[in-house]
């Protein structure tokens, strides 16, 4: 595996775990974290080895069906992704995410096809996305944001914000993902 892999592997890893996994953790990894390090192999492969990119991409597809888990191996996530259960995420391939980023279940981060938010959100660094949120259009959310469950947001978002609601209310918050958004890499 190559050594940026690895890396990128190992800070996704250290949102969850203090210090190198031992023999126990490495048996019983949470199906979202496998599906974290699968997701990371397959991207990373996605234009290489067509071996690899071949044989990561079925396995992510197989964990995929079992966890609800739909992330395409094209989306651009920054490191230190965090997933806190398996369950219902679906994102566009088109997304970029930033760095320290906590995603829950049962969210939906997608284009809208038509208007002046034709398009996909970009979304920035220390981000958390409760249950249930929806996350669509061409629109940008910045950077330490806490975005409630439930939410339905189809607005750029400033950072250091807090947003909650459907439709979205977005209110200014120093710090808005404080004890949200732990063990950043």
């Amino acid at each position: 595996m190559k050594k940026e892999l690895k890396e990128l592997i190992q800070k996704d890893l250290s949102r969850v775990y203090d210090g190198p996994l031992t023999i126990k953790q490495r048996l019983f990894l949470p199906p979202q974290i496998k599906y974290i390090i699968l997701w990371r192999k397959a991207s990373f492969y996605q234009n290489g080895n067509p071996i690899a990119k071949a044989y990561y991409s079925l396995k992510l597809l197989k964990l995929s069906e079992r966890t609800g888990l739909q992330i395409p191996t094209q989306t651009t996530i920054g490191e230190g992704l965090y997933i806190g259960h398996h369950g219902r995420i679906i994102m566009n391939p088109d997304v970029t995410i930033g760095n320290n980023v906590n995603l829950a279940t049962g969210i939906t981060i997608g284009q809208c096809n038509r208007g002046a938010k034709k398009g996909v959100p970009t979304i920035g660094n220390r981000v958390w996305i409760g249950t249930n949120a929806v996350i669509v259009g061409k629109i940008t959310i910045g950077d330490d944001v806490l975005i409630a469950p439930g939410a339905y947001v189809n607005q750029d978002v400033p950072s250091h914000s807090i947003v909650i609601g459907n439709p979205a209310v977005i209110h200014p918050a120093e710090h808005a993902t404080k004890d949200y958004i732990n063990k950043t890499v």
